[in-house]
């Protein structure tokens, strides 16, 4: 895997918002130019220096709207950073071209580009910081047809909705155990907020819930949680959710005998 760290450029003014902070503003867009990252072998040997117009058709072959895993699939996330700074962290299956992607879009960097190898090792007993920004969501079964308590209609069968904000934590604490990990609670912050996604200018948008979960994880099963790390948590990936982004803590903690 890949690690991949492209840092904003916003301007100085916010009431004149530089080209990156515009294009911050819709993930759909966002997302859009990451594919870029990876071109079709005959797109990029046709238009080596990106002059033709966009076409989905020529770009992420293989990496979008796929089960992600060592081969394929990609995952980012938007990441505030002290002083007003903002980076993007993209962690691909295969060595993406940022320089092709941002070949007609420099100004929207304000240095370039990071790219580093990823292949981690983890243990049984760990304990590693984490970051999550997720989309916890629930769907409606047809034996749960309740809705604030009342009855839910037929339409909303199937239907994804937010999680009710007293259930953030257990949302992750179930899916942490097939996942290969568990979390310490009292090291672990939940923060909800929403964002807003739209495609085109016209188009009114969608709001949907974004949860940032910060804290520390104790590692169940090492190869399951590898899988996890690979594959991210949730739904929602192509807005900017579900990557798990891991760091030591305390050597002392790291691992316990087992």
């Amino acid at each position: 895997m890949f690690l991949s760290l492209l840092k904003i450029d916003l301007g100085d003014n916010p009431d004149r918002p530089r080209p990156g902070r515009l294009w911050l503003r819709n993930l759909y867009r966002v997302h859009q130019r990451l594919c870029m990252a990876f071109p079709s072998a005959s797109r990029k040997s046709d238009d080596e220096h990106f002059l033709k117009p966009f076409k989905p058709e020529d770009f992420a072959h293989g990496q979008v709207h796929v089960n992600r895993g060592k081969d394929a699939g990609f995952m980012f996330r938007v990441e505030p950073h002290p002083g007003g700074r903002v980076v993007i962290l993209v962690q691909s299956a295969v060595r993406p071209d940022w320089d092709y992607a941002f070949h007609n879009a420099g100004h929207l960097l304000a240095v370039p580009w990071e790219v580093k190898s990823f292949d981690p090792c983890f243990a049984k007993g760990q304990h590693l910081r984490f970051r999550l920004v997720a989309n916890p969501t629930k769907r409606f079964s047809r034996n749960s047809r309740e809705k604030n308590g009342q009855a839910v209609a037929e339409k909303w069968v199937g239907k994804r909705v937010p999680v009710p904000t007293e259930q953030l934590y257990e949302w992750l604490a179930r899916r942490a155990e097939p996942a290969g990990f568990s979390i310490v609670r009292d090291s672990t912050t939940v923060q909800p907020s929403y964002i807003y996604v739209n495609k085109t200018p016209n188009d009114k948008g969608h709001r949907l819930r974004s949860v940032r979960y910060d804290g520390t994880l104790r590692v169940t099963d090492p190869a399951r949680f590898q899988e996890t790390l690979v594959r991210g948590i949730g739904p929602g990936k192509a807005f900017g959710f579900g990557l798990l982004s891991v760091a030591p803590v305390n050597p002392s903690l790291s691992a316990e005998a087992t």
